[in-house]
């Protein structure tokens, strides 16, 4: 796996980078901004990204613009997006791109090795991941007019754990149930927001857009 880190944080950037390496990955560049970021990923043609969200020289969303044209340069780039803190919005433009091959997760987990590493390859695999803490403080701040509020307790549950990028087994596993249980609650969910079965449309993907969006202000 060869990954490219942009960082503006001289630490975070290098100590990622010896994270990865002791992990038996390939890091072949570091950048401390956008525009560096852009050309290591011309240069290198890496199969993972690690970005800030926030760099040089405004320190506002330069991340996400930046990993959203690394993806047109280099499609099927899969793209870890790390934050601060929460910014909800900030997740469902980058899915709004596309899903596959995404994850945004907090810089403290980070430190959380094993979360972390589990995270980067279900990236590089194809998959989604969204932080936890991401999912928590948008299920406290859904709007109460939203379709969400159709879905029952355990239905909610099943959307959150969709929305970390868990596949049926892995929430069947978390919420100690059986994976039919988990393919009924799905079902039900798509039903409840209004998401029919059409060629052009990834179900899964629309209801956790979905959900994203309910936490918007």
């Amino acid at each position: 796996m060869r990954i490219v880190i942009a960082e503006d944080d001289p630490l975070l950037r290098e100590g990622l980078a010896l994270l990865l390496r002791a992990e038996g990955l390939d890091v072949v560049a570091t950048a401390p901004d956008a525009a560096e970021f852009l050309v290591a990923v011309d240069t290198h043609k890496p199969d993972v990204a690690i970005v800030d969200v926030r760099m040089p020289p405004t320190h506002t969303d330069e991340g996400i613009v930046a990993a959203v044209e690394a993806r047109r340069r280099l499609p099927g780039l899969a793209v870890l997006v790390l934050s601060a803190y929460v910014e909800q919005a900030f997740a469902t433009d980058l899915l709004s791109h596309g899903s596959s091959r995404l994850g945004y997760l907090l810089k403290e987990r980070v430190g959380r090795v094993q979360e972390f590493m589990t995270a980067l390859h279900r990236v590089a695999g194809g998959g989604t991941a969204i932080d936890p803490e991401v999912v928590a403080q948008l299920l406290t701040r859904a709007r109460p007019d939203n379709k969400l509020e159709r879905l029952s307790p355990r239905e909610r549950d099943v959307l959150a754990l969709m929305a970390e990028g868990l596949g049926n087994a892995a929430i069947a596993e978390r919420l100690f149930v059986t994976d039919g249980a988990v393919h009924k609650h799905i079902r039900s969910i798509f039903a409840k927001l209004d998401l029919a079965p059409t060629d052009g449309t990834d179900r899964r993907v629309a209801a956790v857009l979905q959900f994203l969006e309910s936490g918007r202000e």
